[in-house]
């Protein structure tokens, strides 16, 4: 995350430092002990194991409001003051709310902490009052407010205004809030954000010292500034298309969208909402009541709680369950392997999968409308080759009537210990709809080293007709996206080179200065790109250059709008925006350099 102010219309305090790094604070996360045992039938091929039910409690870690529930603010307040500052702790919550009205209530939200309510609508749980992140932990600094989500609800703020200073990995979907919506810290801090899809914010959204931003398929009252770049697409009421002056990129429509799975009570049933599919969609999706889409019974999922082994994930899946993760730390020695059509894998509080001994985490057939929402892979100490996997290498089915969804899924290398991955994601599959992940090779935390937690690639698009919405890649070793794909679309891209390379020598690549961060094949005819950034943050030799941030081939069919690089703090320097286009960047005033429309 980025950490020195942007420029002169940032109105945060102008003095450049570097933020705080937690480095030896954070403890990693320790082994989860008492895997599940293999069933004893497991030595007698003849008897088959027992089927796993379906449905079940959520587990301690999920608590669930009603109105008349008592002490829910001294409950939130609990939560809240454990998970604030714990950036690489082992808790995971998830805070539900049953239909109703709430009142005066503010529910702060801390580190693997999701809030939601359990309607079918956002208006059919309202909060009079607030929920909020801010960086009081932090000093005021809101770049590493990450790991966190709101979602389903419709808020009453109490002044007026709702406050989200958030980072990557911190969604906020399908929230109603009947005023406005602040995304900066108290006092103007420095903020790295963010996310906001199907939501309605009646007033005016705030970005202030946030660097970027995306909004997909919503609905605002105004928006009133930019910083470096803020992109919009079907979104009612977005500023009109002005990049790079202010930095404004808007597109009237989100080519295809999918809204994530959620969690709802039906009477006293939880069941699982499965949006339907939009082609070229603006607004909210449940504006006019009721949603679009289908519905699943929980008892329809395997309800998993930390501890279970691989095995059991996988026997369920086998037996035709989908995937609930409730919130925890799950540990697997094989990939979890989803192979039929329409499954579902859904996490709640930040249930984060840690792949040992060198696994992949989770991998997907080539299969239509698999959905996977709302969880954290954390490589672990032994390299993975890749650690999520969309599709086999050759998948070549189409799946654009049903294409598979990656949403609010995030993948993370170092920071709560030493972790390792060659390929952090790996999409094969066509169609395959990416929409909002972070994939971040820590620059902070526990097992933090150029080599230390080495991660080549952040993530590889092998499929054709892919589509990125909200996709933010870190710190890679080599290349943080390589598109190698046909007719893929990216809108909205956030990038900072590797803080730690050692050297020049240590990122050339070839005869290139610097592995791009943004890299379309040499041998790809069609692709578009809107609304991309890249920063270099070299601090460990801030003589290093990038030749160019973006690298693709020089024809018409690959097409980039509203790019842009920065050096921050003069710590490293771009030669260009894309390929040899575009002004380098100079000196330490990290003042953006520009590309409107390449070719």
């Amino acid at each position: 995350m980025a950490s020195v102010p942007p420029d002169s219309t940032d109105p945060r305090p102008s003095a450049v430092t570097r933020r705080t790094v937690l480095g030896a604070a954070a403890a990693a996360a320790p082994l989860i002990t008492g895997l599940a045992a293999a069933p004893a039938s497991a030595a007698r091929p003849d008897v088959r194991p027992r089927a796993l039910p379906g449905g079940g409690d959520l587990g301690p870690n999920v608590l669930v409001f009603d109105p008349t529930t008592p002490g829910i603010q001294a409950k939130l307040d609990q939560v809240f003051h454990q998970q604030e500052s714990a950036q690489f702790g082992t808790g995971r919550y998830a805070l539900l709310f049953k239909p109703g009205t709430y009142n005066g209530l503010n529910a702060q939200i801390g580190f693997y902490t999701s809030i939601a309510g359990l309607g079918l609508s956002p208006d059919d749980t309202t909060i009079n009052g607030d929920v909020t992140v801010d960086a009081g932990w932090a000093n005021g600094n809101a770049t590493q407010n990450f790991w966190r989500s709101a979602e389903n609800l419709t808020l009453v703020p109490v002044s007026g205004t709702d406050r989200w200073a958030v980072a990557q990995a911190a969604p906020f979907r399908r929230m109603h809030v009947r005023g406005g919506l602040n995304l900066a810290p108290a006092g103007y801090g420095w903020a790295s954000g963010g996310y906001i899809a199907d939501s309605r914010i009646d007033g005016q959204v705030g970005p202030y010292s946030q660097q970027q931003w995306y909004t997909r398929d919503s609905v605002i009252g105004g928006w009133v500034n930019a910083v470096w770049n803020m992109v919009f697409s079907g979104v009612q009421g977005a500023p009109a298309q002005s990049f790079p002056n202010p930095p404004y990129t808007t597109l009237d429509t989100t080519p295809v969208s999918r809204e994530k799975p959620f969690l709802y009570l039906s009477g006293g049933e939880y069941r699982v909402f499965l949006p339907e599919k939009r082609t070229n969609a603006r607004g909210v999706t449940w504006g006019n009541g009721t949603p679009r889409g289908t519905s699943l019974s929980l008892a329809q999922f395997y309800v998993a709680k930390p501890g279970v082994s691989a095995a059991t994930l996988n026997q369920a899946l086998a037996q035709g369950l989908h995937l609930l993760l409730t919130p925890g730390i799950y540990h697997v020695d094989q990939p979890i392997q989803v192979n039929r059509a329409g499954t579902v894998v859904l996490g709640l509080g930040y249930a984060t999968i840690v792949p040992d001994n060198g696994a992949t985490a989770l991998r997907v057939a080539d299969v239509d409308g698999v959905r996977l929402a709302g969880f954290l892979i954390d490589a672990g100490p032994v390299n993975s080759a890749t650690l999520l996997e969309i599709g086999p290498r050759g998948s070549s089915r189409d799946h654009s009537a049903d294409p598979t969804t990656v949403q609010d899924v995030f993948v993370r290398i170092g920071g709560a210990g030493a972790g390792k991955a060659t390929t952090s994601m790996v999409i094969n599959s066509r169609h395959t709809i990416v929409d909002h992940t972070w994939v971040w090779r820590a620059d902070h935390g526990a097992g933090v080293g150029w080599d230390t937690n080495r991660a080549d690639y952040g993530v590889v698009v092998n499929g054709d007709d892919v589509l990125c919405t909200g996709l933010f890649v870190e710190h890679f070793n080599k290349y943080d996206v390589q598109w190698l794909g046909q007719r893929g679309r990216t809108i909205f891209f956030q990038n900072e080179k590797a803080y730690d390379a050692p050297n020049q020598a240590a990122v050339q690549d070839g005869g290139v200065k610097g592995y791009a961060a943004y890299k379309v094949a040499d041998g790809v005819t069609t692709h578009e790109a809107w609304g991309l950034g890249s920063y270099c943050n070299y601090t460990a030799d801030p003589g290093i250059v990038q030749h160019h941030g973006f690298a693709a081939p020089n024809r018409a069919g690959v097409k980039f709008h509203d790019v842009l690089v920065v050096s921050l703090g003069g710590n490293g320097q771009y030669e260009h925006v894309v390929n040899e286009v575009g002004a380098g960047t100079s000196g330490t005033s990290t003042v953006p350099s520009t590309v409107v429309s390449y070719p």
